[in-house]
């Protein structure tokens, strides 16, 4: 059964004409009876139908981001080169969080997607297209940011690592390593499926030991490193490259701690995903792969504001590239 903005209203004891001038700010409603439609509408799941209302006029000037971690300065990175862009067209940037919760992620989208801004960008944890798509009001501008799914029917801005890892894999051949370990983020995503993805092809070209217990998960936050690196050392890796900025630098401070030296005890390839001047000391230390995490942010910006100026423009696909920088190679 479709839920229909009398339900919005009846829940949140309003009129229905409150619940409209709400969601599309055309009149002052407010902020504690705003509370409670945006509550209303996040408990039904209220989707407004985006076709009916125009993007082209009544703007608000403002763009969502929904991140998975703003903790981590990758995201925190990418919003602020999104929102140095915006802020110069004019346009303000607002934040959810979802904390890689698909939970958190659906009822944000909801709420953001009811009215309150113009365009959307997303770094979605979801497990389905089809589980993001339904949660997406007709012709709402959507843009992807380096996540994406196999479906193209939304805008994305993407780095892809594959040439580097599989450069990174080769090159710890080279130097006659044999177990070369891998922790990449949650095998959901579509960055984790491509990293995975090179690295096995490395493996299988040189030669190297095709064990999946080399294999290891973590969940992209910070806490999730030290169990995957001590399963790695205890099957023997004499090489570990690990696919994420903030799990790579808890990783050499890990290692540290356990009197092992990059590079003289292990070969390490870092993943540089935002600015790391407090681990310059070990970058002649480790392998480096870096994104050009700013140009990202950018990029959604503009793609962005191209959705919703022209919201019947073709889809594109911006992807960028990482690069691989061995140790000793220069700075981050």
């Amino acid at each position: 059964m479709k839920i229909t903005i009398s339900d919005v209203a009846r829940l949140a004891g309003v009129s229905t004409a409150t619940v409209s001038h709400t969601i599309n700010s055309t009149r002052y409603v407010s902020s504690d009876t705003k509370e409670k439609v945006y509550q209303a509408i996040a408990a039904l799941g209220y989707t407004p139908d985006a076709s009916a209302r125009s993007f082209r006029t009544g703007k608000k000037r403002t763009i969502g981001f929904i991140v998975p971690d703003i903790s981590n300065k990758f995201f925190g990175t990418i919003i602020e080169s999104a929102e140095n862009y915006l802020s110069a067209q004019g346009y303000h940037l607002i934040i959810a969080n979802t904390k890689e919760n698909m939970a958190r992620e659906e009822t944000n989208l909801r709420l953001l997607t009811a009215g309150l801004v113009d365009g959307l960008l997303v770094a979605s944890t979801m497990d389905s297209f089809q589980r993001l798509d339904s949660l997406i009001p007709v012709n709402f501008p959507v843009v992807l940011v380096d996540r994406t799914f196999e479906s193209r029917k939304y805008p994305s801005v993407t780095v892809s690592c594959f040439d580097a890892i599989y450069r990174s894999v080769c090159r710890l051949a080279d130097r006659g390593k044999r177990r070369v370990g891998i922790i990449g983020g949650l095998s959901r995503l579509s960055t984790t499926q491509e990293r995975i993805a090179a690295y096995r092809a490395a493996v299988a070209d040189r030669g190297l030991e095709q064990d999946e217990s080399l294999v290891r998960y973590g969940d992209s936050m910070e806490d999730s490193a030290p169990p995957c690196l001590d399963q790695l050392l205890e099957r023997g890796c004499d090489a570990i490259l690990v696919c994420q900025g903030l799990m790579a630098s808890v990783t050499i401070a890990y290692l540290r701690g356990k009197g092992i030296q990059p590079h003289q005890d292990l070969e390490v390839v870092s993943f540089v995903d935002y600015d790391t001047r407090a681990y310059e000391f070990y970058y002649n230390q480790v392998d480096r792969i870096i994104q050009p995490v700013e140009e990202l942010g950018r990029t959604a910006g503009e793609q962005i504001l191209l959705r919703v100026e022209q919201p019947d423009a073709p889809v594109q696909e911006r992807v960028l590239t990482s690069e691989y920088r061995p140790r000793g190679e220069g700075g981050a």
